[in-house]
C-alpha cells in the first residue's frame, strides 16, 4: 500500500507572517513620544529590552498557554479536607513571576509605602501597556497587589509586615503563611451578589476578637483568590456605640483577610467556585464564603469606602493602560496583516477603504495612549503640584471611561481587517475581543464612573473648573475643540446633567486626549485626533472620516515600521 506525500493543496501563500520577536517599544511612535514628553526619557534602553523580550514569540507562546489552560478549582484533597486550593498552568506562573520582578506591582512604592519619586508612574505604564498586549489577564493580581499599597499604608504596623514581601520583586506561588515566603500578592473582594457596585448593601459582619476581627459572610468577586491577602469589606458592629445586636454600630468597614491565620493555621475562607467568565481567562475570580475568618481592620470603622478609594484610583488608572495596550495590540495585527494580505491584485494596505478604517483606528491608539500617559505624569506629580492633583482625581475616571467603552468596539473592527482569520481561536484576536469588556465593567462601569465624575465637578468645583479651562486652552484651535468645550459648559450648566453625563464624560475625555497629543506627538496627529473625534458631525465608525491621504499616509508610517 502507498501513501500519497500530500493533497497537492498544502502550498500556502498570500497569508500574513506571525507578528512576533518585535521591539514592542521601538516600533510604536506613539508610545515613544509620550515615555519622552512626560519624563521618562532615560528609561528608553530599559523599555527596549523589556520590549523586546516580551514581544517574543516564547512570551507570546505562554500567553496563549495560559488561556487555553485556565484555573482550576480544588476546593478538596483525595481525603476530603478542604484545601481551597486555585491550580493554574505553568505559562501562567511564568507570566506572574516575569511581571513582579520587572517591577510591575513595586516600582511606584518605597519602603515607607509613599510614592517613589518621578516619573515611575509613566516608566511603569510604558511597561504595564506592552504587557496587556501579550497576556491581560494575570496584570489583575499585579494590579491588585500594586494598588492595595495605597489602602494598606493606612495601617503602618500592616503595610511594615507588607510592603518588604512587595518591594522584593519576587514571585512566590507557595501556598503558605506570607511571613515565610519570599514575595506576596495581594487580591480584592469588595462586592455582593444583592449589591454589586452598591458595596453599602452588603451583608458581610466583622466581630471583634483578642487580636484582630473575624468575618462572616460572602463575596460574589473575589478577585485572584490564590493571593496572600485581600482587602474586603465588611459591617462592623461591635457595640461601640450601642449593644452589638441592635444595629446602632452598624459600620462599612475595610479590612485585610490573610490566607492563613497568624498562628499558621489555613484562614476560614471556603472557594465555593470559579466564575466562568466570558475572558480573562487566565486569571482567576472566585466566590468566596467567610466563616469567622481572620482580618485586620485598615483605616477607621465605619470609612471602608473612602480608605479604598486611593486603590480604586490607581485601579482604575490600569484599567485604561490596559485596554489602551490592548487597542494597541489589535490595531497593529491589523496593520501587519493588512501589509502582507493581497485582495484584488492589491495588497490591503494600499486598498483606500482599507486606509481610512485602519487610519481612524490609528487615530484613537493615538490619542488612548497619549491620554493615559498624561495622566500617569499627573500621578507622579501630585505629591508636589496641586494642579497636577487635581488634574489626577478628576481625570482617572473620565479617561478610565473613555479608553475603556472605546476598546470593545475596537477591537471588533481591527478582527473585522483580518476577516475570518481574525475570528478564529488560533488568532490573537478572538481572545483580545472577549477581554476587552472586562476593563470597560471592573472597578467601575460606565453609568458608576460617571456619577463619581459628577460628583467630583461638585465636591471641587474650582479645581475641577480649573482642569476644564486647562483643556479648553491646552486644544484651542484644534477643529472641534471649540464646540466640544462649549457642549460641556453647556451641559454642566443644564438641568438634565446626570441623564446627560455619559456624553459629557466622553467630551471631557476627548479634548484630554487631543491636549495630550499636542504634548507629545507631531501637530499633524493631534489635528487628525480632533478632525476624527472632535468636529461635531464626526462620526464612530471607522473610516467614515474625512481624514486627507497625507493624514492616512502619516498616520499609517507612524504606526508600524513597514
Amino acid at each position: 500500500m502507498t501513501t500519497s506525500a500530500g493533497f497537492g493543496t498544502d502550498d500556502v501563500f498570500n497569508q500574513s507572517p506571525p507578528y512576533q520577536d518585535v521591539d514592542l517599544f521601538a516600533s510604536d511612535a506613539a508610545l515613544g513620544g509620550a515615555v519622552a514628553a512626560f519624563g521618562a526619557g532615560a528609561e528608553v534602553a530599559q523599555l527596549c529590552a523589556f520590549a523586546r523580550h516580551w514581544g517574543s514569540a516564547d512570551m507570546i507562546e505562554a500567553g496563549r498557554l495560559a488561556n487555553d489552560n485556565p484555573p482550576k478549582l480544588k476546593a478538596f484533597d483525595a481525603t476530603g479536607l478542604r484545601r481551597d486550593a486555585v491550580e493554574f498552568h505553568p505559562a501562567y506562573h511564568r507570566l506572574m513571576e516575569e511581571s513582579i520582578t520587572a517591577g510591575l506591582a513595586a516600582m511606584t512604592w518605597r519602603a515607607d509605602a509613599t510614592r517613589a519619586a518621578a516619573p515611575a508612574e509613566v516608566a511603569r505604564a510604558a511597561r504595564y501597556y506592552m504587557v496587556a498586549q501579550i497576556e491581560n489577564g494575570h496584570m489583575c493580581p499585579v494590579t491588585m497587589t500594586r494598588a492595595a499599597v495605597a489602602t494598606v499604608a493606612a495601617e503602618p504596623g500592616l503595610a511594615a509586615e507588607v510592603l518588604p514581601k512587595i518591594l522584593a520583586r519576587r514571585y512566590d506561588k507557595a501556598c503558605r503563611p506570607w511571613s515565610g515566603k519570599s514575595g506576596m500578592t495581594l487580591g480584592m473582594g469588595m462586592t455582593e451578589r444583592q449589591g454589586g457596585t452598591d458595596v453599602r448593601a452588603n451583608t458581610s459582619r466583622a466581630a471583634r476578637v483578642a487580636d484582630g476581627y473575624v468575618v462572616t459572610g460572602h463575596k460574589w468577586f473575589l478577585s485572584a483568590p490564590m493571593s496572600d491577602a485581600f482587602l474586603v469589606l465588611a459591617h462592623v458592629n461591635d457595640g461601640v456605640n450601642g449593644r452589638a445586636d441592635d444595629g446602632l454600630d452598624d459600620r462599612l468597614t475595610c479590612f485585610l483577610m490573610p490566607r492563613f491565620r497568624p498562628d499558621g493555621t489555613r484562614n476560614g475562607m471556603r472557594l465555593a467556585r470559579l466564575k466562568d467568565k466570558l475572558g480573562n481567562r487566565s486569571n482567576a475570580s472566585a466566590e468566596v464564603e467567610f466563616a469567622d475568618a481572620f482580618a485586620w481592620r485598615v483605616g477607621e470603622p465605619g470609612r471602608g469606602v473612602r480608605t479604598i478609594i486611593d486603590m480604586v484610583q490607581l485601579t482604575r488608572l490600569d484599567c485604561a493602560i490596559a485596554s489602551a495596550g490592548l487597542m494597541r495590540g489589535a490595531f497593529v495585527r491589523a496593520l501587519h496583516h493588512a501589509r502582507h494580505r493581497s485582495v484584488f491584485q492589491r495588497r490591503l494596505a494600499d486598498q483606500p477603504l482599507m486606509r481610512a478604517a485602519l487610519a481612524g483606528l490609528a487615530a484613537d491608539v493615538e490619542g488612548a495612549v497619549a491620554a493615559v500617559m498624561r495622566l500617569c505624569r499627573s500621578f507622579d506629580l501630585m505629591a508636589t503640584d496641586p494642579r497636577e492633583a487635581a488634574r489626577a482625581r478628576l481625570l482617572t475616571p473620565v479617561v478610565k471611561y473613555w479608553i475603556c467603552k472605546t476598546a470593545p468596539t475596537f477591537v471588533y473592527e481591527a478582527m473585522e481587517c483580518l476577516g475570518g482569520n481574525g475570528y478564529v481561536e488560533e488568532s490573537i484576536l478572538a481572545r483580545y475581543y472577549r477581554e476587552a469588556p472586562v476593563n470597560a465593567i471592573w472597578e467601575g462601569s460606565g453609568n458608576v464612573v460617571c456619577l463619581d465624575v459628577l460628583r467630583a465637578l461638585a465636591r471641587e468645583r474650582e479645581a475641577a473648573a480649573a482642569v476644564l479651562g486647562e483643556l479648553k486652552r491646552e486644544t484651542a484651535g484644534l477643529p472641534g475643540a471649540a464646540a466640544a468645550a462649549g457642549g460641556i459648559e453647556a451641559m454642566l450648566a443644564g438641568a438634565a446633567v446626570e441623564s446627560q453625563a455619559r456624553g459629557l464624560v466622553e467630551r471631557v475625555a476627548l479634548l484630554a486626549a487631543a491636549a495630550a497629543c499636542r504634548e507629545c506627538a507631531p501637530a499633524s496627529v493631534a489635528e487628525a485626533f480632533a478632525a476624527t473625534r472632535l468636529v461635531p458631525s464626526a462620526t464612530r465608525t471607522y473610516g467614515a472620516h474625512a481624514l486627507d491621504a497625507a493624514d492616512i499616509a502619516m498616520l499609517l508610517d507612524r504606526a508600524l515600521p513597514a
